[in-house]
């Protein structure tokens, strides 16, 4: 019998999704796009929350409910075939390894964890599994990231010599991850966008932590972190990258390449829930493009059930996962001691497929949170992950 069918899965099926956490990324993002993407419908929640589990499950139609210590349970119920994976930073391990050993697919959101030894323990879970993973990566799916990538490809920037970023958001205090410690701040949260953007711009990966340098600002009252991050990282043939990240600055998502021969500037950049926009210059012409708003979350929902019915791999697997853990952890040690920090020597063996991976299903609206909110101050909707 084919993995396939001892799951169930044949021509015409849907994979079937337990939503692992119902927190805002949950709520707001991922759960509208499921019905639409055709091959992918969500059976089951994971929980802690009754309540919000009861009224979640009242719009989508989902009556099995599991809290978090019954996840054990969940895995053997044979009423899934995969799981979405939205816990906390620091608990992706704890369900993504058990889900692999039992045979279920996990999609997993970004980071995959908050260290490369963790990371490289999901990665062992994977390669001794029949299950895959994919890292939600949405951005390798989404039009404008995608034409930008094929623009730096084909060589009419020239020679390509910087990246630079800024991802910067007003968090509340009261929120999460305000008040979780370092490995819910921005370098964890918002640090993955420009790391994993110039990664795959450059198509290569970073071989030095230049500099970091971070800042804390009390009237933020934000926890014990730094709010505000800058860091410089150093590229093979003498290419250098950028970026800030901050806790405590109006919403800006913006990064740019800068090559001998043209530039590219995309603003918005990162963001879901509106159009990403860019500006290529090359010489002394400039041009505009928006590309029209898409479901990044049902988008790449829509190709990781491809990918397991028809039993392909998916592109931003647990490796990807562990290229960008390794720079965070750079990043950490040059804060840490406020100098340089070499990378380890590291070749990724995969890259992004511009043509299998574009997505376009219609942007969904989002609906009203339960017993979770966005982490913007004093906004309920922006834009998040």
């Amino acid at each position: 019998m084919s993995v396939l069918s001892a799951l169930g899965l044949t021509s015409g099926k849907k994979v079937r999704y337990a939503v692992v956490a119902l927190g805002d990324i949950s709520q707001e993002a991922m759960l509208p796009g499921v019905a639409h993407t055709g091959n992918s419908e969500v059976t089951a929640f994971v929980t802690g929350d009754p309540e919000k589990a009861r009224r979640v499950g009242e719009r989508y139609g989902v009556t099995e409910t599991y809290g978090y210590e019954q996840f054990g349970a969940l895995l053997a119920s044979g009423t899934i075939d995969a799981i979405y994976l939205a816990t906390p930073n620091w608990r992706h391990a704890e369900f993504a390894i058990p889900a692999l050993k039992a045979g279920i697919h996990v999609l997993v959101e970004k980071p995959l964890e908050i260290s490369s030894e963790k990371c490289r323990e999901i990665m062992a879970a994977q390669a001794a599994s029949t299950a895959k993973l994919m890292v939600a990566y949405r951005l390798h799916f989404e039009p404008a990231t995608l034409a930008t990538i094929d623009l730096i490809r084909s060589g009419e920037l020239g020679e390509i010599l910087t990246f630079s970023s800024t991802f910067t958001q007003m968090v509340s205090p009261e929120n999460h991850r305000a008040t979780s410690g370092v490995t819910a701040g921005p370098i964890f949260d918002m640090g993955p966008y420009p790391i994993n953007a110039v990664r795959y711009l450059f198509g290569d990966e970073p071989t030095e932590v230049v500099s970091a340098v971070g800042v804390r600002h009390p009237e933020a009252g934000l926890g014990d972190f730094d709010d505000t991050v800058a860091v410089t990282l150093r590229f093979p043939q003498n290419r250098l990258a950028q970026f800030v990240l901050s806790y405590y600055g109006n919403v800006l998502d913006t990064y740019a390449v800068v090559g001998t021969k043209g530039s590219v500037e995309v603003n918005p950049a990162y963001m879901y829930g509106k159009p990403l926009e860019r500006t290529v210059t090359l010489g002394e012409t400039k041009s505009h493009e928006s590309f029209k708003n898409t479901d990044h979350f049902g988008g790449e929902l829509k190709y990781f059930s491809d990918c397991i019915l028809n039993g392909t791999d998916p592109e931003p697997d647990a490796e990807e996962g562990y290229a960008d853990l390794r720079v965070i952890e750079g990043i950490l040690k040059a804060l840490e001691s406020g100098g340089p920090v070499r990378l380890e020597p590291f070749t990724r063996r995969r890259c992004i497929d511009t043509e299998a991976q574009r997505q376009t299903l219609k942007a969904q609206s989002a609906p009203d949170l339960v017993n979770t909110s966005n982490p913007g101050k004093g906004k309920e909707k922006v834009p998040k992950n």
